[in-house]
């Protein structure tokens, strides 16, 4: 967290060399959900690579730009691929973005992500909001000296994903007749795929879905007093008894079945803020 005020403000004043909008909402989105952003009226798209202090994005799968635009006649500023934790980037750098994306004036927060459903009645391709989340990586990006010009040293998680978007999002999914599931996000370092007593044991701990990021961002947000939506996109059974090979193209294939319902729900939301 030290000097994090000085690399915030380097890395927004680059994407203002690009636009002057000020994003109300950031969104991160994960593996094979950036279709979600494809109705942004795009005034700016940002290579990572051309923001200070941002990380290059490494996985195949995610686009590695920052989209400054128009979603639902809101203001946003959409991440399309995130940084993972199981690249060897810090807690810190992985959460970097929520930073940025406060900094740029965002009030809001919506993350996504692909999991492993954990929960047997959910099917590949469902989709689940977040209410509550298991942090089990015991590793956290607020470690270290506290800014207190930025948040508390000791924030509260207890409300970390808002109530009031889940509301909106979950009558959202009713009108469009979209079923969506309501559960905990259980957050492991990855990148290996769970041995059948180790998905048992998350079961039993409470996970209904299982990733490899989200956590970090969600928590920095919280810190800095965002508010916070996010949603899953079931892209294999994380259940022992019936598990499969992971075959990554029918893995890319549920997500984009995802990511088509995920869209006009993250676009209700946004046009009801």
């Amino acid at each position: 967290m030290e000097g994090l005020r000085e690399k915030l403000a380097e890395s927004a004043a680059a994407v203002r060399e690009h636009t002057d909008l000020m994003p109300r909402v950031g969104m991160i989105l994960g593996t094979a959900l950036g279709p979600v952003a494809d109705n942004v009226e795009v005034q700016a798209t940002i290579p990572y690579e051309a923001i200070p202090h941002f990380q290059p994005s490494r996985v195949e799968t995610h686009a590695g730009e920052l989209v400054l635009g128009y979603l639902a006649g809101q203001p946003v500023a959409v991440m399309k691929g995130r940084f993972h934790y199981y690249e060897g980037y810090t807690m810190q750098e992985v959460a970097y973005p929520a930073a940025l994306m406060h900094a740029l004036c965002a009030e809001t927060l919506i993350v996504t992500n692909a999991a492993g459903g954990a929960d047997p009645r959910m099917s590949e391709g469902d989709l689940m909001v977040i209410d509550d989340h298991i942090n089990l990586t015991w590793h956290n990006p607020l470690i270290g000296p506290n800014d207190d010009h930025l948040g508390p040293r000791f924030p509260d998680m207890m409300d970390a994903y808002s109530e009031r978007l889940i509301e909106l999002a979950e009558r959202a999914a009713a009108e469009l007749g979209t079923r969506l599931w309501r559960g905990t996000y259980l957050f492991i370092p990855g990148p290996n795929y769970e041995t059948k007593a180790e998905l048992r044991l998350l079961r039993a701990l409470g996970g209904d879905a299982i990733g490899w990021s989200t956590v970090p961002e969600v928590i920095l947000a919280r810190y800095l007093g965002m508010e916070v939506l996010g949603f899953t996109c079931v892209t294999d059974m994380s259940v022992a008894d019936r598990l499969t090979l992971v075959d990554m193209d029918h893995l890319l294939a549920s997500g984009q079945r995802g990511a088509e319902n995920l869209r006009p729900i993250v676009e209700h939301v946004l046009a009801r803020l």
